[in-house]
């Protein structure tokens, strides 16, 4: 990671713009320890999660007794969102319970309400939307990594390189449907909002048309994972959390009100993907 920082601009181009040189500035900062600048900041500033009025707030629910660790989830990401396979917005793990018997866990952005990375960014390049989707503003992002190192599950990526042509899991996995990002700029999940935004205004219903909804929701063959809206109670997100005996979200101790919730290994109510 420190050769790519250090690396110096073409002298033939002779340019260096000024983001380009945040960006890096940045990124070098970040590489130094930010840990104690983001948790001051943190501490200072005050809840900026948009303007909470009517309207959808989109949650996921993981059904960990259903996930079999087959990577569908974080292979389509990558392909939809062209990330090679150091770039995972998506990342299965393998756990172990109190009796020893293992179970996978896959971990994307938790799109918290009181998002770590909402507060330290000093640009305002991450910001929450009102429909709870916590986002990115690349144009904005000067790479400092305060997000990165606030975000208390690791869900977020730094992009050290120049954007790839096509990502290793496209076209199997599906294709690239957003825009690549520049280098130097700090990436995560998104909830797929480039597919729930249009499907809206096409009268589509996220978590039900495959279109509106989340490729790692879309392509998991055992439907561990359920999409929707959580403001409604006729949603199956939210009639699946009623119907479960037990639910709970990660590092919850954290007051980060994540929208990923979790229906934890041996839990004998589980749901049913439609």
């Amino acid at each position: 990671m420190s050769e790519n920082i250090k690396e110096q601009p073409d002298p033939e181009k002779n340019t260096t713009s000024r983001r380009d040189f945040l960006k890096l500035a940045g990124a070098l900062a970040g590489a130094a320890g930010l840990a104690q600048i983001a948790l001051s900041t943190m501490t200072a500033s005050a809840s900026s999660g948009g303007e909470e009025g009517k309207g959808p707030k989109w949650g996921m629910l993981i059904d960990i007794n259903l996930c079999i660790g087959c990577q569908y989830c974080t292979f389509s990401c990558e392909a939809v969102n062209n990330l090679a396979d150091d770039m995972r917005y998506c990342v299965v793990t393998t756990e172990t319970t109190q009796s020893g018997k293992e179970f996978f866990l896959s971990r994307p952005c938790m799109h918290c309400d009181e998002a770590p990375c909402v507060h330290v960014c000093p640009v305002k390049a991450t910001y929450k939307r009102p429909d709870g989707i916590v986002a990115m503003d690349y144009d904005l992002c000067i790479g400092c990594r305060y997000c990165q190192v606030a975000c208390p599950y690791d869900a977020r990526v730094f992009n050290w390189k120049e954007p790839i042509e096509r990502s290793p899991q496209s076209p199997d996995f599906g294709l690239q449907e957003v825009p690549n990002r520049p280098r130097g700029v700090v990436e995560k999940c998104t909830f797929c909002s480039h597919r729930i935004d249009p499907g809206l205004k096409r009268g589509l219903i996220p978590g039900i048309d495959p279109q509106a909804t989340p490729a790692c929701v879309v392509a998991c063959p055992t439907h561990a994972r359920l999409f929707g809206d959580l403001s409604d109670p006729e949603s199956s997100i939210s009639v699946a959390l009623a119907e479960s005996k037990t639910t709970l979200r990660l590092r919850e101790e954290l007051s980060t009100e994540p929208r990923v919730y979790y229906i934890p290994p041996q839990t004998a109510n589980r749901f049913q993907g439609s």
